[in-house]
């Protein structure tokens, strides 16, 4: 409902210029509020379009078929003027306008864009941010912050795993404007499909989202036991299948199968028939409830087994529970190391930060996904408590990484099996950026270094604990390679 406000909170809004673009996607990844849209579309669709007052021009690359052409259109009335569209478009496409001038147009042309079918899933390159850009939108306008370095992570989620995704979402800056109520970002797309969200408490958010994977487990464990009551043949083909159009083709044929079959039984097996197609839990949250106050739980899910997925959404600032001022006095021990300790549990584990990494973020959440266990994904998300412009948001991210703070690392426990290393680095930091230098972009540490004697002392041990643990992590894969599960002969072991 949150497309309904049309807020038009900026007297400054994002235009573009079409003939400078290079399609590549990079805008509307970054845009905090959805208010970037792409659209590709045929000849004759390019034609309905321009006459609409869209500006369409031909696609640089063909993968998408020949005599393709491509569009982006910017709302102006859902546009916050956060600026990082056009401080980060690489190859200067976009500039701010008054919105006065363009709303009308844009507005339009945005509107008459939006009636373009999607892309089929099927065609797209989904490792790559102009096609996963191409995909419905299942989460768009929140509410956040201007320039929110958290929503770009709930809206690339949306975007892969929409359209079969149940999501259990910590109180905190995510649940706000998540469902600021009457009015949600949460949407559906058009065969009426979208996340279905929840938010119970700060503290049980894992429990809660544990709760919905052993609740779809159940279900489809009750549909199996009735298809096979029901003679229905190769139940377990049916259920083995992973890939989610084939489910859904799974789904269509056994409607028809059980609309032949008379009896309460078949009826119950029909209100069931959704779970054909296996649901992608996500657990939401942000730092303060995944590292304290829902640690517990957190713990739990990771050594539950369950096939549940945790992002949390790191602003290492503890952005809805007090911020900077419970910490002005500074700590001179280490912060959890919540990848760590994931690692240890056998769970998938990637650490990502999208304005460093568009494509890694990408593949860690596909990853992630995948793996039939728990999985955890931190996400290092700029905030405007932080104290810096946050239409640098991106650059900020890639100066985090840049100086070893925030390694961006993937880990599958699987490859452990196949023989390969576990733990993959995908940031690397052979001169890194003096941490001292990006500490002065933030206000935040700037008050602390006036009311805190000790800061320096603070840095240098904070310095020494990212250097210790980027090497720690290249010990543990080194040691899980050496010491990788024998399987003998017979399959024991």
């Amino acid at each position: 409902t949150s497309k309904y406000e049309k807020r038009a909170v900026s007297s400054r809004v994002a235009t573009v210029d079409l003939e400078k673009c290079i399609q590549c996607g990079k805008c509307s990844m970054m845009c905090p509020h959805a208010a970037i849209r792409i659209k590709v579309m045929t000849e004759d669709q390019a034609e309905q379009m321009r006459n609409s007052g869209v500006t369409v021009v031909p696609m640089k690359t063909p993968e998408l078929g020949p005599n393709m052409y491509y569009t982006l259109n910017i709302s102006p009335a859902d546009c916050t003027g956060c600026n990082v569209c056009v401080k980060n478009c690489p190859v200067h496409a976009l500039a701010m306008a008054n919105a006065a001038d363009v709303m009308e147009k844009n507005q339009a042309a945005f509107n008459a864009a939006e009636k373009l079918p999607d892309v089929e899933r099927e065609k797209l390159n989904l490792n790559i941010p102009k096609h996963v850009e191409l995909l419905p939108h299942y989460f768009e306008f929140p509410g956040a912050c201007a320039g929110c370095g958290e929503t770009p992570y709930v809206k690339m989620l949306a975007h892969l795993f929409g359209d079969r995704m149940v999501v259990a979402n910590a109180t905190g800056c995510s649940s706000i404007y998540g469902a600021n109520l009457p009015t949600t970002p949460w949407t559906k797309d058009a065969m009426g499909r979208g996340p279905a969200w929840s938010n119970s408490l700060f503290e049980d958010n894992a429990e809660y989202g544990l709760g919905m994977r052993l609740a779809l487990n159940q279900k489809r464990d009750n549909l199996r036991a009735l298809l096979f009551e029901l003679g229905i043949e190769n139940v377990e083909g049916i259920f083995d299948e992973t890939d989610s159009a084939k489910q859904r083709a799974l789904e269509t044929q056994l409607r028809a199968k059980l609309a032949k079959i008379a009896g309460p039984r078949a009826r119950l097996a029909e209100s069931l028939i959704g779970e054909v197609v296996d649901k992608s839990v996500w657990i939401i949250g942000g730092d303060g409830w995944a590292y304290d106050i829902g640690y517990g739980g957190v713990d739990h899910i990771l050594h539950s087994g369950e096939n549940v997925n945790i992002l949390v959404l790191d602003t290492e600032g503890y952005s809805n529970t007090g911020g900077m001022k419970f910490a002005i006095g500074g700590k001179d021990h280490a912060k959890k190391d919540l990848g760590m300790i994931a690692m240890m549990s056998g769970a998938y584990v990637a650490q990502i930060a999208l304005g460093a990494n568009q494509a890694q973020a990408i593949r860690a959440f596909r990853e992630a996904e995948a793996f039939n266990g728990p999985s955890i994904i931190l996400a290092y998300a700029p905030c405007i408590a932080h104290g810096f412009a946050l239409q640098n948001g991106p650059e900020h991210q890639m100066q985090m990484v840049q100086t070893g703070a925030w390694p961006l690392f993937r880990f599958n426990p699987q490859l452990i099996e196949l023989g390969q290393n576990p733990l993959t680095m995908d940031s690397s930091v052979d001169n890194p950026t003096p941490l001292e230098d990006f500490l002065k972009t933030e206000s935040r540490f700037g008050a602390a270094r006036a009311s805190n004697p000790q800061f320096n002392k603070l840095v240098d041990l904070a310095k020494a604990n990212n250097a210790y643990r980027s090497e720690l992590k290249k010990h543990i894969a080194q040691f899980a390679m050496l010491n990788k599960p024998v399987v003998k002969e017979n399959g024991e072991g």
